[in-house]
């Protein structure tokens, strides 16, 4: 199982990197069923000055609509701990596990994933680090600001 994690979170982190492309956030996630990839998204909070596009919740859009049986055999793969927002969209949708890169750089409401049922795993991968570090270091009035909007 560690091997496919590694595959699948690999794919979150394209779409990470595709959105530091897009001078965006670097936050990637995939949703899986069965070893088919459902969905992949990115941060777009700043490509498209979204409240609410975090790459959790662009992955599960552009997922499409799945029946809710669908939604409880996936597992959602995220370069970040999710945070108040997309879990309770994980939540909502039952999705039963989520695979995140690391939760370091900015750690969600994990103990309520957890109590609401989901099985969660950190990777603690450097490279989700890495990434989501030097772009808070490029802009740090950016991040600081986008993390004022929904902490404060």
């Amino acid at each position: 199982m560690k091997e496919k994690n590694h595959q699948y979170m690999k794919e979150a982190i394209k779409e990470a990197k595709i959105s530091l492309k897009e001078s965006g956030i670097p936050i990637g996630a995939v949703l899986v069923e069965n070893k088919n990839i459902k969905g992949r998204g990115h941060n777009k909070l700043l490509q498209d000055d979204s409240t609410i596009l975090h790459a959790e919740m662009d992955c599960i859009e552009n997922a499409g609509r799945l029946k809710g049986v669908d939604y409880k055999k996936c597992t959602l793969y995220t370069t970040l701990s999710p945070c108040e927002m997309c879990s309770g969209t994980i939540i909502l949708y039952k999705i039963p596990r989520v695979v995140m890169g690391e939760n370091k750089t900015l750690k969600g409401p994990e103990e309520y994933l957890i109590e609401n049922g989901v099985e969660l795993i950190n990777m603690n991968l450097d490279e989700c680090k890495i990434i989501l570090e030097n772009f808070i270091q490029k802009n740090p009035d950016l991040w600081n600001e986008e993390i004022e909007r929904v902490h404060d």
